[in-house]
Parts: structure tokens; C-alpha cells; sequence
């Protein structure tokens, strides 16, 4: 079985946001699940691209104290079996103190790799996800009218949740700029 195949088969429809065609190219509008008015647009999506919601997974702080923040998640992953990548990505309506950023994609990060031991436990695959890039990004004032796109890098890679890249007024996102270098 292929990643995109068992991919298909662990989520549920309702966890998953579809992707939608213009102009022959792939794309996929993320809100903010908390601000109806908040929402970014990703374009040229690969064919294989799976779209997570994750804060769909419900918090573990029934379980975990939480103070150091392991109970935050990040909004979406974009898979892409074929690219060997994992884009995590946190949408911020305005803007959210930078620590909390970071906690929220170190947890995503956690719910991928639990994800990836359930498919490799329950699928017995044990090249489930194995060597797939990970990318961070940060999403920022998504309410605001539309201005000129400011990225702001930290790391050519953007590889870690404390080098994501950070994008403020996302007008024209594409998928190979967020996932950037091999």
C-alpha cells in the first residue's frame, strides 16, 4: 500500500479538507477555525496532496497537565507522498505571541509522528512517512484586507517549528515557496 493510500484510509472525510481545481491546478482554502472571516489560499497543490485539519484531533489535556504546552496543535498538514513532504501550518487571524506559534507546531509535528506509529503498527508498513521533510509555517493576519505578502524567513529550510516561515497578509501562497528547499 502506497502512503497516500493508507493516508486516505486513517482519516476520516470530516478531518480532511478537500482540494478544489482552477485553472487545471490544485488548491486549498484554509480558515481559521476560530474567526469565520480568516482564511488563506495555497495553490498548485501535487495531485497526491492530503489536507489535515488537526486541531480536529481532539486536545489531550484530559491527559496531559499541559504547562509546558504539550496539549497545542498547529490548524493543518499537507501530505505529499509524492514530494516526500509534511507542511504544518498554523493560521493566526492577527497575530499570536511567538512561543505560542512554535508550541502549536511542535504539537502538530507530535500528531504527525503519532499518526505515522499507527500506520506503521496498523498497516504494518515500517516505511509509513519514513523520510518525509518536514516544513513549518506561520500564517498571520489572514482578516485583515488583503496587502502586499510579507514573508519573513528565519531559516532557508524553515525545517524546525522555531525556524517556520512566517507569512503576514497572505495574498498569493504556492505550495513549492512554503515547502521551499530540497
Amino acid at each position: 500500500m502506497t502512503d497516500f493510500q493508507i493516508l486516505s484510509q486513517l482519516f476520516k472525510d470530516a478531518t480532511k479538507v478537500p482540494l478544489r481545481t482552477e485553472y487545471n491546478k490544485s488548491f486549498v482554502l484554509l480558515d481559521e477555525p476560530q474567526a469565520t472571516d480568516s482564511e488563506a489560499k495555497i495553490r498548485n497543490l501535487p495531485d497526491d496532496a492530503i489536507v489535515i485539519k488537526i486541531d480536529a484531533f481532539r486536545s489531550p489535556d484530559n491527559i496531559f497537565n499541559g504547562t509546558k504546552g504539550e496539549c497545542k496543535r498547529a490548524d493543518y498538514a499537507i501530505i505529499s507522498s509524492e514530494r516526500k513532504c509534511i507542511l504544518l501550518i498554523e493560521i493566526k487571524r492577527n497575530k499570536d505571541a511567538w512561543c505560542q506559534v512554535v508550541k502549536q507546531l511542535m504539537g502538530a509535528k507530535c500528531f504527525i509522528k503519532y499518526c505515522q506509529e499507527i500506520g506503521r503498527s496498523f498497516w504494518n508498513d515500517n516505511n509509513f512517512l519514513k523520510g518525509y521533510r518536514y516544513r513549518y509555517v506561520s500564517i498571520g493576519h489572514t482578516s485583515i484586507p488583503k496587502r502586499r505578502t510579507r514573508i519573513t524567513k528565519q531559516d532557508e529550510r524553515h525545517d524546525t517549528p522555531e525556524t517556520a516561515l512566517k507569512i503576514d497578509w497572505p495574498n498569493y501562497l504556492q505550495f513549492n515557496m512554503l515547502v521551499g528547499g530540497q
